[in-house]
């Protein structure tokens, strides 16, 4: 489904990604590992069209999609729950979905929204509540929900374990598998490494905008790098 080909992006002239290449299946849940500064926003950024690479290619089912905007992306199928969450504080978290789902009718938004929040039965229970005033973890989850309003085919989670307890962390992986048993196709990047190889079946280690690594979830667990780097 996606193919990233010898990709290098800069700021200015620094080089925060250096010929790096990777690609997911359709219906697979692949991570990338790295610690902060590593590149692994930038890699999501890059491939949703946030960012241009001075180099390489990227593919979308065949095609490539460099030069496209990325609310064109979005509208082939594949959407960012970006780090940090960022929802709309002061707006209610009903009206948060619905603004994910901008690209659908009023009628197919609201239906929608209840698809989406299937999962996540706290946000139809504080659906009137302005999400600025939910926990870490419920925004992430809002994120989360929002980015599916447009029935992505392809999610991409930058560090969604970022700032939330152990308990929370837990709770937002359980709703981001459930969202790929369901057939969305995943690739997630992470600091909290653990967890990010044990919810995806293959994997990717990135280093200051290199990649070091790759393999199965048991060859990762079993590389000596990710040990001595991640995993202790």
């Amino acid at each position: 489904m996606l193919k990233v080909e010898n990709v290098s992006t800069y700021y200015g002239q620094i080089c925060a990604l250096d010929n790096v290449s990777l690609m997911v299946e359709e219906k697979e849940a692949v991570s990338v590992i790295g610690a902060n500064g590593a590149g692994k926003s930038t890699l999501l950024k890059t491939i949703i069209g946030e960012l241009r690479p001075k180099s390489g290619n990227i593919l979308l089912s065949g095609q490539s999609i460099i030069k496209e905007k990325t609310f064109k992306l979005v509208s082939r199928g594949m959407t960012l729950v970006p780090e940090g969450r960022h929802v709309f504080p002061l707006l209610s978290v009903w009206d948060n979905l619905l603004l994910g789902g901008y690209t659908l009718s009023a009628k197919e938004r609201q239906q929608r929204a209840l698809e989406v929040t299937e999962p996540f039965p706290i946000l139809r229970d504080r659906k009137d509540q302005l999400a600025g005033l939910l926990s870490g973890g419920e925004q992430q989850m809002l994120a989360i929900a929002r980015a599916m309003m447009t029935k992505p085919k392809l999610l991409l989670l930058d560090e969604p374990s970022m700032g939330l307890s152990p308990k929370l962390v837990y709770e937002v992986y359980d709703k981001i598998m459930e969202l790929y048993l369901q057939g969305t196709t995943i690739l997630l990047v992470d600091q909290n490494a653990e967890m990010a190889i044990d919810f995806c079946s293959r994997g990717y280690v990135l280093m200051a905008g290199r990649l070091v690594g790759q393999g199965t979830q048991k060859e990762l667990k079993e590389s000596e790098l990710v040990q001595r780097s991640y995993l202790g």
